[in-house]
């Protein structure tokens, strides 16, 4: 369930940065300017759900096998 929740996450930051570019040609300023931010925001989370930390575990797999007993 994990894995869709993080691919849904990129694909919803690739659709951002796309309708970002499509409104800046459009003459639009502010809107892209938040969309591009959101879509930053969306792609620091996924990095820090995906990047491993020295012990080379991530969080995504902490999540997906439950807390320690």
């Amino acid at each position: 369930m994990l894995d869709t929740a993080l691919s849904l996450l990129m694909l919803a930051a690739i659709a951002l940065v796309a309708g970002a570019a499509f409104l800046f040609r459009r003459g639009e300023r502010k809107r892209p300017v938040l969309m591009l931010t959101l879509a930053g925001v969306m792609l620091m989370n996924l990095i820090i759900w995906t990047l491993p930390d020295k012990s080379g575990s991530t969080l995504a797999e902490a999540a997906q096998t439950g807390p320690q007993q």
